[in-house]
């Protein structure tokens, strides 16, 4: 990485589809930071490059429990060039809108073109091997799913669909000792334009983790809602401890799913199948979960979208439910 005389790179933490973290240290100050490059060569990895960017950009530094970018920079070959709203105008920066728009590779196809997101480093790795690695927690529980009905909430108000919520995306910060969780990888989001009601904006294009994606996400009509069933997944799961091993890496991944056979459907898949499905929760222990927490996720869960809650709904009833908390001894 050119800009090496800022950050000295420690090794690599993660690997996905779209690109590479790594744990890194800033030379001056001696902190850590987590440093993601993305290859922008192909045009369509340029698009999901700028579109984490636009998204982390709009958001920066106002939501404890969204990820925070720190700076962005732009590689062609051995030359980087910060770029932020203040650079948004940079050669390099329209060069990149210009090759997802026309479609074109980026610059010389010959050399390296790479986007490096610097971000907060958090401490505690993804939010799917911290509860794996823990006996089952209501309270710690019920605090991750107020973080993150907040976090989506935040997002939403500022015109943001995340797309691909999911365990793995989602890390785990330690302060004063007490986990904070933080959305991160927002490759796939959308910053909706114009002002108003997020849920108003339509997207076509069919994108997600196959487990986690809505009934419409699936048919290739659908709002922001999507994210709220991402979140009903994720919060069933966590609640029950429900797993499935992915199939190409074999890692255990807390995900809801429907079982036909020796098979394993995507919720979201079988809803879609029959929108009469009649969803079993809790699945494992009926002591598991109150009741309010069964109705909260089976809203969450709505195969109709109409009839699913909406980020900033989920946001207040999330507060209102009784798991987790500490029981109140009566005075009486």
């Amino acid at each position: 990485m050119a800009a090496e005389a800022k950050y000295s790179i420690i090794g690599e933490v993660g690997r996905g589809n779209y690109g590479v973290v790594y744990e890194a240290i800033v030379n001056k100050t001696r902190s850590k930071v987590a440093v993601k490059r993305m290859q922008c060569n192909v045009p369509e990895n340029a698009e999901l490059a700028l579109q984490e960017f636009w998204a982390l950009q709009r958001i920066q530094r106002q939501h404890e429990n969204v990820i925070q970018l720190e700076e962005c920079i732009l590689q062609n070959g051995q030359v980087c060039q910060p770029i932020s709203h203040r650079y948004g105008k940079s050669d390099g920066h329209l060069l990149l809108i210009e090759t997802c728009l026309k479609g074109r590779r980026c610059m010389d196809p010959r050399s390296a073109c790479f986007l490096w997101f610097v971000m907060e480093f958090c401490d505690g790795g993804n939010m799917n091997e911290y509860l794996l690695s823990r006996s089952p927690d209501a309270q710690l529980n019920n605090s991750f799913m107020q973080q993150l009905s907040s976090a989506v909430a935040f997002l939403h108000r500022n015109q943001i669909v995340h797309r691909d919520l999911k365990a793995d995306n989602i890390l785990i910060s330690h302060k004063r000792g007490n986990p904070i969780v933080k959305v991160a990888d927002f490759g796939l989001s959308k910053v909706c334009r114009g002002k108003g009601n997020v849920n108003q904006h339509r997207f076509s294009s069919a994108c997600g983790s196959n487990f986690y994606m809505a009934p419409e996400v699936w048919e290739g009509h659908y709002t922001a809602k999507a994210d709220v069933f991402a979140l009903g997944i994720i919060f069933w799961a966590m609640v029950e401890r429900i797993t499935f091993r992915d199939g190409d890496t074999k890692k255990e991944l807390l995900g809801t799913c429907i079982c036909q056979g020796k098979e394993l459907i995507p919720l979201g898949e079988a809803l879609l199948e029959n929108p009469n499905l009649k969803l079993q929760i809790p699945l494992k222990n009926k002591k598991s979960m109150p009741d309010d927490l069964c109705k909260l996720l089976h809203d969450m869960l709505a195969f109709n979208p109409k009839k699913r809650l909406d980020s900033f709904q989920l946001e207040v009833r999330i507060r209102q439910i009784s798991y987790g908390k500490k029981c109140q001894r009566s005075l009486s």
